[in-house]
């Protein structure tokens, strides 16, 4: 637990993260996810409760903890005069990585991260996705056994957020744990369990698969027109748990396959025309909603 006066910023979080995984910790904004990472990270201490990291007391052992992880803040915290080879330098002195072990790693990570051409250009300078990327170079100068990245691909176009989760993948098969949050449920589906985060709690942690496989109900797309009218049914139908707008669609969670039939003649009888009505695949987001409204 922790708390800020009388806010709960995290909650009774009990959470197990498994040697080897990609997990994603899921939730909106003011959820809590920044604060449980700078607990796990040890930048901050929790209220009431025990966090262990790779094994040691994120209070009591400290230096261990932080010797093992790489850390990625959610906000820039780079040198913006100083070049991205400089930037680089400064972590691996604040970690004691020995002078003979900084070059070859030095190089291994910019080329790896497609920044050897950028080595000496100021961090200011460089493009919101190279940024990115030089920070994830500086949490892993140190060969670390886990890393903590706080929503690391928010602000950055979805190009770069793929290359960036290629990149984890393939820091992931090298034996790296990885342990990020995210508000995109689209990246809580790339990794290898998803933990739902609200207001301070865990409302549901488990494989993307399994999550989506035990929502109640059953999400259908629908085509109406005209959309107007049609959004009004909808948000009014008993059986419509929830009801979201997209582009020319409407997206709804139902109570159950046999709510289908009745929520067609509701639109219809309302002078709605079905154009099209179709179950779909339940995404990470219908399962929060669901979690939340349960």
């Amino acid at each position: 637990m922790r708390t800020f006066g009388p806010i709960r910023a995290v909650d009774g979080v009990d959470l197990d993260v498994r040697r080897g995984e990609i997990f994603a910790l899921v939730g909106p904004d003011g959820a809590g996810k920044t604060t449980l990472i700078r607990i796990l990270g040890g930048a901050l201490e929790p209220t009431a409760g025990v966090a262990r990291v790779c094994g040691y007391d994120v209070v009591r052992e400290s230096e261990a903890v932080k010797s093992r992880i790489g850390y990625m803040p959610q906000q820039f915290s780079l040198y913006g005069d100083l070049t991205a080879l400089e930037n680089l330098r400064f972590f691996a002195d604040l970690y004691g990585v020995p002078p003979g072990l900084f070059f070859e790693r030095a190089q291994r990570l910019l080329g790896a991260l497609g920044l050897a051409d950028a080595r000496h250009r100021p961090a200011g300078a460089l493009s919101g996705g190279m940024r990115q990327k030089l920070a994830l170079a500086c949490a892993l100068v140190h060969d670390p056994e886990l890393l903590l990245l706080d929503e690391p691909t928010t602000g950055v176009d979805p190009v770069s957020r793929r290359r960036f989760w290629r990149i984890l993948y393939d820091l992931n098969r090298h034996g790296i744990t990885v342990f990020l949050s995210t508000t995109y449920m689209d990246e809580a589906d790339r990794a290898s369990r998803v933990g739902l985060i609200h207001r301070g709690r865990l409302v549901a942690c488990d494989d993307p698969a399994v999550l989506r496989s035990q929502l109640p109900g059953v999400v259908v797309e629908v085509v109406a027109a005209p959309r107007r009218r049609a959004s009004a049914v909808l948000r009014g139908h008993p059986l419509a748990s929830s009801v979201d707008a997209l582009g020319d669609r409407f997206r709804v969670l139902l109570a159950s396959l046999e709510a289908l039939g009745a929520l067609q003649q509701a639109l219809e009888s309302s002078g709605v025309e079905v154009r099209g009505m179709r179950i779909v695949r339940p995404s990470l987001e219908d399962v929060f909603v669901a979690r939340l409204q349960a």
